[in-house]
């Protein structure tokens, strides 16, 4: 489902069971995440799956990408392996005017 910024951070707040996911490359993640945010790059096809289809799928999932393309694309691949509910930013991190920290390695 698709979210404008006001709505995915509204709703997030009010999450107890969410997850923020970080869908962009390593290098992209070093210019700064969403706060709590984990990554797992879109781009690595398969591995980016296995990681998926390991996460807990009764949270409730975030996710973010650059401009909300590969995001949505993310969206998509997890709503295929059962997830429910995973939301995805409209305009992504571009457009995002909240907190951004320096990812943790």
């Amino acid at each position: 489902m698709n979210l404008t910024q006001n709505d995915w951070v509204s709703q997030l707040k009010a999450d107890k069971d969410a997850v923020i996911l970080d869908v962009r490359t390593e290098a992209e993640c070093n210019e700064g995440i969403i706060p709590n945010a984990i990554n797992i790059d879109i781009y690595e096809g398969q591995g980016f799956i296995e990681k998926i289809d390991a996460l807990d799928k009764t949270k409730n999932y975030y996710v973010y990408c650059r401009s909300g393309a590969r995001s949505a694309k993310a969206c998509e691949a997890m709503n295929n392996l059962g997830f429910e509910n995973a939301y995805n930013l409209l305009g992504g991190f571009l457009e995002w005017d909240g907190e951004v920290v320096s990812p943790e390695n």
